[in-house]
């Protein structure tokens, strides 16, 4: 297995210390600054200018037929995205095995597979690692079984793959070595995030940046929860030590190196309450696209009626300017977020989550 040259552990001693420090300093202003007038809703001002983004949110009664209009609306930036690529790879939720509200389903891929049907002709991967037991029976239960006979496309378990790493760091600062698929960092792969909306037990939601950077961390085979089970899991590595602050640190320290191409959000039939697995159905029937991964998410935030302020690692990325945090600079294609909101219940702890600064 090669290790990436740039991730020596010097370098990232240095890049994490230094930059640990203005983020969370600017994370604590933040969260302190609740006494002070509000700021108006949905501006937002990064530390590096970023420019306008485009979004299409659609509303339906069909979870395919959302997503392939929701991708429509921003067809001319994906196809500047997919020039000079190789392979799609759709990475889906995969959190649990079982729950089908917890899972990205297979129509919401099979929506994905045909909008690109037209004028994609490249290879086309469909890759996970399932955190609570075998990926490939995510796919027999959550409707991926036929898709390869009708797209030609693979079904791919991420933890059966050549791997390279990546680092992520403890409750203490210290730097801890994950596994990942070398794919991911192919610069021939476009990556498609095709995330469920859903409220969460740490981060308050988890959207399409969650679902690929939680989702690429590798397992043992024959590793699953619970009773019996052997070998280990790379993903509790970048819950930063099961702390508040070290997972909303981890998610935007690995966002600095991987990202989506392309976020799809399925909100046809969101989670909310005690995500990411329990919890009940929110039936807010949206989809959501952009090729700026924190648009998309911010989006998804504000049809949730989620506070984007309260959400630690997605404002991190705003402040770096990692993508588009300000609603009012994103280009909404289709509805508008004030039409279609949905309020999702949180978490019954919410409060704990707030707590990242």
């Amino acid at each position: 297995m090669d290790r990436m040259p740039h991730h020596s552990r010097r370098d990232f001693l240095k890049s994490a210390l230094a930059a640990g420090g203005a983020v969370m300093l600017a994370g604590r202003q933040a969260l302190t600054a609740e006494s002070a007038p509000a700021p108006e809703p949905g501006r937002f001002t990064p530390a590096v200018p970023v420019g306008r983004s485009r979004l299409g949110l659609v509303k339906g009664n069909s979870r395919r037929d959302n997503i392939i209009e929701a991708l429509k609306a921003i067809e001319p930036d994906i196809r500047r995205g997919l020039e000079g690529r190789k392979r799609v790879l759709i990475k889906p939720n995969f959190v649990s095995i079982e729950v089908p509200l917890a899972a990205t389903q297979g129509e919401a891929v099979a929506g994905i597979c045909e909008f690109l049907k037209p004028f994609w002709k490249g290879e086309i991967i469909v890759g996970e690692s399932a955190a609570n037991g075998p990926t490939d029976i995510g796919y027999k239960n959550h409707g991926y079984a036929e898709l390869p006979g009708r797209y030609g496309l693979k079904l791919m378990d991420f933890d059966a793959e050549p791997l390279t790493f990546m680092y992520v760091t403890d409750d203490k600062f210290v730097p801890q070595r994950i596994r990942v698929p070398k794919i991911v960092f192919d610069p021939e792969t476009y990556i498609i995030s095709a995330a469920v909306m859903k409220t969460h037990d740490r981060i308050v939601a988890t959207l399409s940046l969650k679902n690929l950077l939680v989702g690429i961390p590798i397992k043992d085979p024959g590793f699953k929860w619970g009773a019996g089970s052997r070998g280990k899991t790379d993903k509790p590595l970048t819950h930063g030590g099961n702390t508040i602050r070290g997972i909303n640190w981890n998610l935007f320290k690995m966002a600095q190196e991987i990202r989506p191409h392309l976020s799809v959000i399925d909100g046809f039939q969101g989670l909310q309450g005690n995500g990411p697995v329990g919890g009940f159905a929110a039936d807010s029937r949206v989809a959501i696209a952009s090729t700026d991964f924190l648009a998309a998410d911010r989006t998804a935030l504000e049809v949730m009626c989620i506070d984007p302020a309260k959400v630690g690692y997605l404002s991190f990325c705003g402040m770096a300017g990692l993508g588009q945090y300000d609603l009012a600079q994103i280009d909404i294609q289709g509805e508008k977020p004030e039409n279609v909101k949905f309020p999702y219940k949180l978490h019954d702890r919410p409060e704990q989550q707030f707590q990242w600064g």
